[in-house]
């Protein structure tokens, strides 16, 4: 990476604090955005952030803020890790800047049923937007733990030249210039990853979970090629990979909530007093409406969004999904 970069993180999320602790740690000069004056004095007093990343020290050298303009206006790269649902009232507040814009968030927003991308070049038309998904737990990162991302702009120059800049000896990012593509897989995967949870919670064994981790990426390949994406960004680490984690790890939030789902533990109990973000949840709701409205097959989709949404009995959606007719493989 380049270590003269001031680089600005907004959000102080568990994503946003453990992705501003990796680049401080390599020598960036890292500005991270708190809406919280409790966390602002957190971070730089006792060098922690313990309700997101409890247990884990944080770089000295760090150094958090509630002031928002002063965090983006000396910045030479801004990272957006705020919450899908939060992306747009955000990035409204942020001031003008020439500094690219790399979204670290993952999801559609549910209001309008669009990628982030859609929302944001509509709130920052004049915004240098990237995006950077792909399999990864912030905790994980900001241990420095092994781990490789995506980075995706329309300008494959511009997708290599923050890559070099971000990436990290243990944090390594590969260049793509599908930017609908890597924001399906990123968001799509979480609800997948809610099925998976219900089906094991359910007791229905290792199996099942393939099954349909197989059939929702054959969901994410569709909706991304509807949108304009690439099928082969699938296969990558925005797509298969970003899946694969995400529905196999009790460290997933979106796993996690699907296997108390299925356990018999309702949505409302599960998201009362929660300070995380599930952001599956509201990702299901938003791509079931873009679905339907386009015509496109996305069962797995539907089936989440029945159980979260409408009130769903979990052993019908089950049975929706294993009644569905036979047909060739691809």
């Amino acid at each position: 990476m380049t270590q003269s970069n001031r680089i600005a993180v907004i959000g102080a999320g568990a994503w946003g604090t453990a992705l501003a602790q990796i680049l401080c740690a390599e020598g960036a000069r890292v500005g991270l955005w708190a809406r919280r004056d409790d966390v602002v004095t957190s971070i730089n007093r006792a060098h922690d952030n313990t309700p997101c990343l409890p247990g884990i020290p944080l770089d000295p050298r760090l150094v958090a803020s509630s002031d928002l303009e002063a965090i983006v206006t000396e910045a030479d790269i801004v990272i957006l890790a705020v919450p899908a649902q939060h992306v747009q009232s955000v990035a409204l507040r942020l001031p003008r800047t020439t500094a690219p814009l790399v979204v670290a968030a993952k999801g559609f927003e549910r209001r309008t049923h669009r990628l982030l991308g859609e929302v944001l070049a509509d709130s920052l038309p004049h915004a240098r937007l990237a995006f950077l998904t792909g399999p990864s737990f912030a905790v994980d990162v900001a241990r420095g733990l092994p781990t490789a991302v995506t980075l995706a702009a329309r300008a494959m120059a511009q997708a290599n030249a923050l890559a070099q800049a971000l990436s990290t000896r243990r944090f390594r990012i590969y260049a793509s210039d599908d930017v609908v593509g890597v924001q399906v897989g990123g968001g799509v995967k979480n609800v997948i990853a809610i099925a998976c949870g219900i089906v094991i919670g359910r007791g229905l064994g290792d199996s099942a979970r393939a099954a349909l981790m197989t059939r929702g990426l054959a969901e994410m390949a569709r909706l991304s090629v509807a949108l304009g994406g690439r099928r082969e960004t699938m296969m990558g680490l925005s797509g298969l990979g970003d899946l694969a984690l995400t529905c196999s790890s009790a460290q997933s939030r979106n796993f996690a909530l699907g296997l108390e789902l299925g356990r018999g533990a309702t949505l409302d109990s599960l998201l009362a007093g929660r300070r995380s973000v599930v952001e599956g949840v509201d990702t299901a709701a938003a791509v079931d409406t873009l679905a339907r409205a386009r015509g496109i097959d996305m069962p797995v989709t539907a089936a989440v969004t029945d159980v979260l949404h409408r009130a769903a009995p979990i052993d019908l959606a089950i049975r929706s999904l294993l009644s569905r007719p036979l047909k060739e493989e691809g």
